[in-house]
């Protein structure tokens, strides 16, 4: 095997700033995620970039320019699921009492599985090129989970003896349920008893 090439200044300059998308460009972007998103939670990873790119109002052209491969896409829209989980965690604890914000946030936290679900395979292929995705996202879930806890524990509408952990991992059976026409509805139906149990022998209950 030949020897691998010195290393060169060049190879140490730092990469060039990405120059800022144009409007147009951003918004068929963004709209390109958000249409992948769903598909892909539907119909799997194997969901057609081109009905992807046709939903989204742009050539399959478009699509690749700004997502080369399929995991490309599954990558960005993996992150995208999770900004928004994280984000809505903080939206609902500054507009709801905390353990409604909780039970909302986990109704919430129903449809990133489902994305999740859909990304598996191609999640998997990511996880043997990018082995820090996936600790720095989960973190961030965890994190975001765990504030929702402590508030409502804080706050007496929850359980005192509720550790975050035993949350997430009782939310983590949704993942691998039967994957079932009412998957969707039966998780919900799991999340509402599961914030009954929380509730349960509460100071505020």
């Amino acid at each position: 095997m030949a020897p691998e090439p010195a290393e060169t200044v060049e190879d140490k300059a730092p990469a060039a700033p990405q120059k800022p998308l144009r409007a147009d460009a951003q918004r068929n972007r963004d709209r390109l995620v958000e249409v992948a998103a769903v598909a892909f939670a539907q119909n799997g990873v194997d969901a057609s970039l081109e009905e992807i790119a046709r939903q989204a109002g742009v050539g399959i052209g478009t699509l690749y320019r700004h997502f080369p491969t399929r995991e490309h896409l599954v990558e960005i829209v993996y992150r995208r699921e999770v900004e928004g989980l994280c984000q809505a965690a903080d939206e609902l604890a500054a507009n709801h009492p905390p353990d409604v914000a909780l039970e909302q946030w986990m109704q919430r936290f129903v449809d990133y599985i489902a994305t999740k679900r859909g990304l598996s395979t191609s999640l998997r292929i990511l996880l043997t090129t990018n082995s820090t995705l996936f600790s720095d996202m989960s973190g961030r879930v965890t994190l975001a989970l765990r504030r929702l806890v402590e508030a409502a524990v804080a706050d007496g509408s929850i359980r005192g003896d509720v550790d975050a952990s035993d949350v997430l991992h009782a939310l983590g059976g949704i993942y691998s349920a039967p994957d079932t026409k009412d998957w969707r509805d039966r998780s919900r139906r799991l999340v509402k008893l599961l914030m009954d149990g929380l509730r349960f022998g509460a100071k505020g209950s």
